[in-house]
């Protein structure tokens, strides 16, 4: 650290705990901490700014029996190891259990960078280690009650969809509309059809709206199936139309597994635009 990180390290240490070197191989993770995934990318961007300037904001830790554990500041204590470093400063405080994953929760739970499921369980372990209802958890975190519900929600779902929420392959919108039907063998099946389909959340809703109606009214079923596959192939015909740029229409027969896909063109230069992009080249013949 620089003098001047030095002295800023010091002030922020007054009055919260005693500022010292500690050996980064005597501190543990917070068995609180939200996050479970770690962007390697920003890692390492981490990693070469503690090289070239040093660690600027102290991590905050507690003593215990072997060692230390780390209350906040995980990402500069991971970078501060892969950058080699055998110190690191830190702000050494006596925190509960309790004040360990509030403050976990509150280093963490604003960063754009935590998938919704990491934010969904912190609010999930904040009401039930506080004993605190949703709209006081809201109000400590300067959230909408409606942001902490949402997410909490979430938990609800089978894993196989969390895990499409956590690898970004399913949106929290499309996660959400999936909650509406009540039983988790529908609601991966959608998920799966959302993620490979590249359907909105609108598009979404209306499977999930059309599903619930069928289970009602079992007699409509065989429509839904219908409007379900129309959306599909409404999504199809759009994704070629905006590769080819041109009208595209695509018709099956009732089972889906034979039809035909008719392009348009409007000009015997672009019939000749089309021809060269599927590899046809009319014009050596």
């Amino acid at each position: 650290m620089t003098p001047a990180q030095q002295q800023a390290a010091q002030q922020e240490a007054e009055g919260k705990g005693q500022l010292r070197d500690l050996k980064v191989g005597e501190i543990t993770p917070n068995p609180y901490q939200p996050r479970t995934e770690w962007d390697e990318q920003e890692l390492t961007k981490l990693v070469d700014s503690i090289k070239a300037n040093g660690i600027v904001q102290p991590i905050v830790v507690k003593k215990v029996n072997r060692g230390y554990q780390l209350i906040a500041g995980e990402r500069r204590w991971r970078a501060a190891k892969l950058a080699g470093n055998k110190t690191i400063p830190s702000i050494i405080k006596e925190a509960s259990d309790e004040q360990m994953l509030e403050m976990a929760l509150i280093e963490n739970i604003h960063r754009s960078d935590l998938n919704p499921i990491e934010r969904a369980t912190a609010y999930k372990e904040y009401t039930d280690n506080f004993g605190l209802s949703q709209t006081q958890v809201a109000e400590r975190l300067g959230e909408n009650r409606s942001v902490v519900a949402n997410h909490i929600r979430l938990l609800e779902l089978p894993e196989e969809v969390k895990e499409m929420l956590v690898n970004n392959a399913l949106s929290m919108g499309q996660a959400r509309a999936l909650l509406a039907l009540p039983d988790e063998n529908l609601q991966k099946k959608l998920a799966y059809r959302a993620m490979t389909g590249r359907l909105t959340v609108r598009e979404v809703e209306r499977l999930v709206k059309k599903q619930i109606e069928s289970l009602e009214n079992p007699e409509q079923s065989a429509e839904n199936k219908e409007d379900a596959k129309s959306a599909h192939i409404a999504d199809l015909e759009s994704r070629i139309r905006e590769s080819l740029g041109t009208k595209v229409k695509i018709k099956t027969n009732k089972t889906g597994k034979k039809g035909s896909i008719t392009i348009d063109f409007y000009s015997l230069e672009e019939f000749d635009r089309l021809t060269n992009i599927f590899g046809v080249n009319l014009k050596d013949q």
